[in-house]
């Protein structure tokens, strides 16, 4: 029974809304980093093997330089959203316990309610940030839809030339021609290789993460905003009941007073 009764109490003070939104965004972050890993390596793949487009061999900024950039820039983000999370999980945890606590000893500092408030304006910050995630997400969806559209158009229309040309989005400089024509046997390749249709749809399976980790930033905002209004109306009851206190003794003690002035004078 004891232990039901601590299994209970235990359960009780978990702040489920964060728990919640920090499920939401650790499922965000792992789609989103993990599928966008290997769409860039799919990526490189499709450019090296029906491109023909090569690695610069200067230390010049091309293709293959942007997407080992992007890759580590996706190893940053996974660890930094992981130890966010258990940050923000552990204010949720902190701000339930005050607002539980309100009648008991525990007391709410200024510099918690501090905290809260950096958290929400961090919170927001990051929510902005992967809204400009998604939205350059969806640029490489929209590129291979193009491909996987100019392949499917090319097997139903009869004698049109339909043709895929790396430069028209910036992948390879102007003065290099890697154009790949239907009816060549490396067009017909590429259409038919896995490589192009799990890269597509790792980038879409990437856009989905992407737009999870802004539902998970939204849940926090929603959830930070909620926490906050909370300890702010526990800080102005905590001040009420201290003011109240300090009138009631105030009152007995002149209460007291003017009983032992009477048993004076009675005396």
């Amino acid at each position: 029974m004891r232990c039901l009764e601590c299994c209970i109490k235990c359960l009780g003070g978990i702040p489920y809304p964060s728990l919640i939104a920090t499920i939401l965004l650790y499922a965000g972050v792992a789609l989103f980093c993990g599928c966008g890993h290997e769409a860039l390596s799919g990526t490189v793949t499709i450019l090296q093997n029906y491109f023909e487009v090569v690695r610069s061999p200067v230390d010049a900024l091309d293709v293959f330089t942007m997407i080992d950039i992007i890759k580590y820039v996706i190893y940053g983000i996974a660890s930094a959203f992981f130890v966010y999370g258990i940050l923000l999980m552990v204010e949720g945890f902190f701000t339930s316990g005050a607002i539980k606590d309100l009648y008991g000893d525990f007391k709410i500092t200024t510099c918690g309610r501090c905290v809260s408030a950096w958290f929400i304006m961090l919170t927001y910050i990051f929510m902005l940030a992967w809204l400009g995630v998604t939205a350059f997400t969806s640029l490489p969806v929209f590129i291979y839809f193009n491909i996987w559209n100019i392949c499917q158009n090319a097997t139903v229309l009869d004698g049109t030339t339909l043709c895929l040309d790396p430069r028209q989005y910036g992948l390879v400089p102007i003065n290099e021609a890697k154009t790949v024509c239907a009816g060549s046997e490396k067009f017909y390749k590429m259409c038919e290789s896995t490589e192009l249709d799990m890269t597509f749809h790792l980038f879409i399976c990437a856009l989905a993460g992407a737009g999870a980790a802004v539902i998970a930033m939204i849940h926090y905002l929603m959830v930070l905003s909620a926490n906050w209004a909370y300890v702010k109306d526990a800080c102005r009851m905590q001040k009420y009941e201290d003011i109240k206190s300090k009138e009631e003794q105030e009152l007995h003690d002149i209460h007291s007073t003017r009983s032992k002035e009477r048993l004076n004078a009675y005396t």
